[in-house]
């Protein structure tokens, strides 16, 4: 929707529609510090009232559950600290406030000044873990910087007395309420840790309001604590009071109370600790001395060989074992030389001439007879042989056929005649008979 264009007109509901996107673009989340009056609580739950000054008044909403949050009693009169946004209501054509924060404006006001400052000393880096300072594990000089005339110093001081007696506590006495207490803490911090007197400083404060404690809230004193070189220890208001100083500080005790016990060690755990480290000490007293000892006894061995006599001994004896060892050396090999001689002697004797002709002999009178009964029985089985041959061929052989009365033809080559096929008449042929050879004709 254009505004520029003069003949365009608008209804009452796109003006306000219009106004009401202007008004909430333009402003962001607002505080405001007012009276209230008008204040009605219908049966919804909503809040609705007014916010006022002596010279204007702006309409103001919450709505549940916001309303239901609120831990006090909204009534006509008080002055509270508001945040909200700008918004404008459409059918009446009012802007309003809706709110979603409502708080008393005594002690809102300080609970808002108190987180704006401690989130820019926090962006600084003030409350950073890595710079905090490590406490003494033994605290013999404490600083208290608190009032006098307070019980937190009296809660202290008997702690102290309490658990060890012997630690020397100074109260530093300061104002820890009122206008002027911040600048006076800040300087007696300065002091204190000037004079190099003190192993650890506490800032000790009983409990009250955010506004009794403010004090500890103070921008310088925060910085104090923060450059400090000997470690401080915030013990202010309760364990549920939180101030500036406790951020700052090296270490936070819940209470006075606490911050003693924490500093300073029971007796009966002193006494432990000291039988421990008593205890301790003996076991490395003797541990040392059993070293020490063992040491010496290696450097009386170190000086007792290099003395000329003890060298003189170890030579003598180290050339006693070398003539020990060579004798035994040589004797071995003397035995080992003999045995070879003895075995070598046996061998010649086993391998002298005559004792081989001996052998010899022996043997061979022994195989003497031996060719003898072997050619007799070879002759008697090659006899036998033969007459079994004899007998074999005998059966066999044509002459003895020739013996009973035949005859043998051949031609003049030696051809048996056994066809007559064999023989032509004329042929000249031979016939052997048993007892000679006849030369015929054939007609």
């Amino acid at each position: 929707m254009s505004l520029d264009d003069p003949n365009h007109v608008l209804t009452p509901s796109q003006l306000n529609t219009l106004a009401r996107d202007m008004l909430e673009g333009a402003f962001p989340l607002v505080w405001i510090e007012a009276e209230l009056g008008n204040v009605a609580r219908p049966a919804s739950g909503h809040l609705y009232l007014t916010l006022k000054d002596a010279r204007a008044q702006v309409r103001a909403a919450m709505f549940k559950p916001k309303s239901s949050w609120l831990k006090f009693v909204p009534r006509e009169g008080m002055r509270v600290l508001a945040r909200g946004r700008l918004t404008l209501y459409e059918a009446r054509g009012e802007y309003q406030m809706v709110l979603d924060h409502m708080e008393e404006a005594g002690e809102g006001a300080l609970r808002r000044a108190f987180e704006e400052l401690k989130a820019k000393l926090a962006a600084e880096g003030l409350f950073d873990a890595d710079r905090k300072r490590p406490l003494p594990a033994f605290a013999t000089r404490i600083g208290v910087i608190t009032s006098p005339t307070g019980a937190a110093v009296r809660d202290v001081l008997s702690v102290l007395g309490r658990r060890f007696a012997l630690i020397q506590a100074d109260v530093l006495p300061v104002q820890v309420q009122g206008a002027s207490a911040a600048a006076q803490i800040t300087r007696m911090l300065e002091r204190a840790a000037t004079s190099g007197r003190y192993d650890v400083l506490v800032l000790a404060r009983g409990g009250g309001s955010l506004e009794d404690l403010w004090a500890f809230n103070d921008e310088a004193l925060a910085r104090a604590i923060a450059t400090c070189p000997v470690p401080v220890v915030s013990a202010v208001g309760h364990e549920t009071d939180f101030s500036l100083a406790d951020f700052a500080a090296d270490l936070r005790a819940p209470t006075p109370s606490v911050a003693a016990e924490l500093l300073v060690p029971a007796r009966d755990d002193i006494e432990r600790r000291l039988r421990a480290l008593d205890g301790r000490m003996r076991q490395l007293q003797a541990q040392h001395l059993r070293q020490w000892m063992q040491r010496a006894d290696r450097a009386a061995l170190r000086l007792n060989a290099v003395r000329p006599q003890a060298r003189l001994e170890l030579l003598c004896r180290r050339q006693a074992e070398g003539l020990r060892r060579l004798a035994a050396a040589w004797q071995k090999r003397l035995e080992r030389e003999r045995a070879r001689v003895r075995h070598a002697d046996a061998v010649l004797r086993a391998a002298h001439p005559q004792r081989r002709i001996a052998r010899l002999r022996e043997r061979l009178a022994a195989v003497s007879p031996r060719p003898r009964a072997a050619i007799g029985r070879r002759l008697g089985n090659d006899a036998l042989r033969l007459r079994g041959l004899a007998r074999s061929l005998e059966a066999v052989s044509p002459l003895a056929t020739v013996a009973r009365g035949y005859a043998i033809l051949q031609h003049g080559d030696g051809r048996v005649v056994r066809s007559v096929l064999d023989a032509a008449p004329g042929d000249a042929l031979d016939a052997r008979l048993a007892d000679g050879q006849l030369r015929i004709r054939v007609e």
